[in-house]
């Protein structure tokens, strides 16, 4: 039997060209299907990030499936220091920045904390300042917001920092709220 040859034909050339221009490895073999990280249909890419929860630039995207949760248990099993929180409006996913590896998780929250646990905060805090930017959260989130403004230390993001898991924390000046921005694997 001679060798065989393989022919490109019109649906590999869109694959490899379509591989090429997003950074995906291009790979030979008997699959036709392209190489590269799969997208679930319920994930939703939800924008390019500006920042790490550790202030650092970060160019990863957001994916998710876009619902807005309210159950407690998975922010309370992972941040201890919101104790016993009231409520809280929050969204989470993976974060896809073509790198192979372990996945990064990303957690966005808005909770509003009992008064006796937003007291902890404070005390534990003694010097938090007024921020000047808005906490980097996905646009369903926004609407939850606390109004007026928020304060922010490097102590206070500490008290957030458990196991993988590390959070930008703004605490609200005028009510019982934190909003978290936080990343994990």
């Amino acid at each position: 039997m001679g060798a065989r040859t393989r022919r490109a034909t019109p649906t590999r050339m869109t694959a490899v060209a379509l591989a090429t221009a997003l950074g995906l490895p291009v790979l030979g073999g008997c699959s036709s299907a392209p190489a590269g990280p799969r997208i679930v249909a319920s994930e939703a890419v939800v924008g390019p990030r500006t920042g790490t929860a550790d202030g650092r630039p970060d160019t990863s995207t957001k994916v998710g499936t876009g619902q807005l949760r309210t159950d407690l248990e998975p922010l309370t099993k992972r941040f201890g220091a919101l104790g016993r929180p009231v409520s809280a409006t929050w969204m989470s996913g993976t974060l896809r920045s073509g790198s192979p590896g372990p996945s990064t998780y990303w957690i966005d929250a808005v909770v509003q904390l009992a008064p006796d646990s937003a007291a902890v905060l404070r005390a534990a805090s003694p010097a938090p300042t007024p921020s000047g930017d808005a906490p980097d959260v996905e646009a369903g989130l926004r609407a939850s917001l606390p109004s007026g403004p928020l304060l922010r230390s490097q102590t206070l993001d500490a008290l957030f920092a458990e196991g993988s898991f590390r959070a930008r924390a703004y605490l609200a000046a005028d009510s019982d709220t934190v909003v978290l921005v936080a990343r994990g694997q």
